[in-house]
């Protein structure tokens, strides 16, 4: 199967494919009944990766080097622009192996000639291509991606990962744009996060267990018989925010995997996240409503945020970072058996 094929295939799976829990339920925030705050006067910005965003979002890498996700790719930056959110490219790998592809990621800046556009590799890239992927949509900031369960349940996956490590550190000297480490679905531990602070990237996306779960594609595509629990595996994206924090204090943090409502950004925020990544949500209403259904929930989740900010008499996203939080069930005992503080 080609590259081409195996993504038209994961767009399909994404479509119809089933959520796990982000696992937000025992994290609440406290209601400031006085929040001496008006709703018009809140300021949303916040600073990624050394990057001013007008406000905590970003529609994250989806899609790219198959002809349909041209015009995929441009309504979801057309949305992006129209609702001031970043966005990202999915994995440039297709354009970089055949040039024929690159317009279908270039369409991006095309339409959002402003606008903050990340770029997107695999941790298995050399430096000239990194170097390549930020020029062809004149990047922003560069994600590096990491999928290992992903790759070992692909049929055509790779399974040796070594020299990893050694590839973003020179991808993070080479490059002239920030590097962002992002997972694609199973999260990221503390003492991974403490790892990538060494390598010299300057934020970490956690892309927790919650949102599109890539091993059951992958299970689905290749049809095979993989035990239910195993499917079920990584770190959620709640519990993956506390994680990072903890092993990388010194790194933004996008928190993207099942975040799909004003007041989970709002919770994901209070944790210490920086942004709030969305990517199966969008391309899901996309698909099946077109793009103005899109503009109409994005437009929610802002509302939704901007209530919930007001709730917490949060000013700023900054104030919603050190907003009152209890954490109760099974996210408090990860917390304890890990040594994890919020």
């Amino acid at each position: 199967m080609t590259r081409q094929e195996r993504k038209l295939e994961h767009l399909q799976h994404v479509v119809r494919a089933e959520l796990a829990n982000a696992d937000f339920d025992h994290v609440d925030l406290i209601h400031n009944c006085l929040p001496e705050l008006a709703i018009q006067a809140l300021d949303l910005s916040t600073t990624l990766a050394g990057i001013r965003l007008p406000c905590p979002f970003l529609i994250n890498a989806i899609t790219g080097g198959v002809e349909d996700a041209k015009k995929l790719n441009r309504e979801l930056a057309l949305v992006a622009k129209d609702c001031g959110f970043a966005i990202a490219v999915g994995s440039q790998m297709a354009a970089l192996e055949n040039p024929h592809y690159h317009r279908t990621y270039g369409v991006v800046r095309d339409v959002y000639p402003d606008g903050i556009i990340f770029a997107n590799i695999g941790a298995y890239a050399s430096v000239e291509l990194a170097k390549q992927a930020v020029e062809m949509v004149e990047a922003n900031a560069l994600q590096i991606h990491l999928n290992v369960p992903q790759e070992l349940l692909m049929a055509e996956g790779d399974v040796d990962f070594r020299g990893y490590q050694e590839h973003i550190a020179k991808i993070v000297q080479a490059v002239t744009v920030p590097v962002i480490i992002k997972e694609v679905g199973f999260g990221i531990a503390k003492e991974q996060a403490a790892l990538f602070a060494q390598l010299g990237v300057t934020a970490i996306d956690v892309g927790g267990r919650g949102g599109t779960n890539f091993m059951q594609i992958e299970s689905h595509r290749a049809q095979h018989d993989t035990s239910a629990d195993l499917l079920q595996w990584g770190i959620p994206t709640a519990l993956s925010i506390l994680e990072a924090r903890a092993g990388a204090p010194c790194l933004d943090i996008i928190a993207s995997g099942g975040i799909n409502s004003g007041l989970l950004a709002a919770k994901a925020l209070a944790l210490g996240a920086n942004a709030v990544g969305i990517a199966g949500l969008a391309i899901r209403i996309l698909l099946a409503e077109g793009p103005n259904k899109l503009r109409e929930r994005l437009d929610r989740i802002m509302r939704e945020l901007k209530m919930v900010m007001v709730m917490t008499g949060s000013a700023t996203v900054r104030d919603l970072g050190q907003t009152p939080v209890v954490i109760t069930g099974k996210t408090k005992e990860w917390m304890t058996a890990r040594s994890l503080a919020r």
